[in-house]
């Protein structure tokens, strides 16, 4: 027992300082952002796509800027972030997908594209740029006017879920 009492002090001297020295970001959102990273940036994300919501771009930059805001301790900064994002909308459209028997739509589909460049000054392996696209359906008895702005912002949702997972999480 006594050597015991002996050697506990010897152990804690080596292991507490190897805890110490192992330093690893982890959040509850699924983020694994490094250390380093202080800061973010999120340009305007045009819409080039062929038919232009006259209020997407905005709400997609917004929205992706709110999504490191709340779940990130990272700072927003205008330009030239330790993780900045910049793009395009490049498709907005609405096409049938559940077609009945009788050749008429029994579904409508809304889908959104957005390419994405990533710059992760930290680790510059981890940067990219791809495109990330969702989609939502809905009954072809709805008219699409009524229904727009909610399949947008759940489509938005995903989009940005997709795009903070493969710059963030790294999944």
């Amino acid at each position: 027992m006594r050597n015991i009492k002996k050697i506990f002090p010897l152990i804690l001297l080596v292991i507490v300082p190897t805890i110490q020295g192992c330093k690893v970001s982890y959040t509850f959102t699924g983020a694994s952002i490094p250390p380093e990273a202080k800061t973010f940036s999120v340009q305007l994300f045009q819409n080039l796509a062929s038919i232009v919501n006259p209020t997407l771009s905005s709400y997609f930059t917004e929205e992706l800027k709110n999504r490191f805001i709340t779940q990130t301790s990272l700072n927003q900064v205008d330009d030239f972030g330790d993780f900045a994002f910049s793009g395009q909308i490049t498709q907005y459209n609405v096409a049938p997908v559940a077609i009945q028997g009788n050749e008429v739509a029994a579904q409508n589909r809304l889908t959104i594209s957005v390419k994405v460049k990533f710059t992760n000054a930290i680790e510059p392996k981890q940067s990219f740029e791809k495109s990330f696209t969702q989609y939502e359906n809905f009954n072809s008895t709805e008219n699409f006017t009524s229904v727009e702005s909610d399949l947008v912002q759940k489509i938005v949702e995903k989009l940005v879920d997709d795009i903070f997972n493969a710059s963030a999480a790294n999944w």
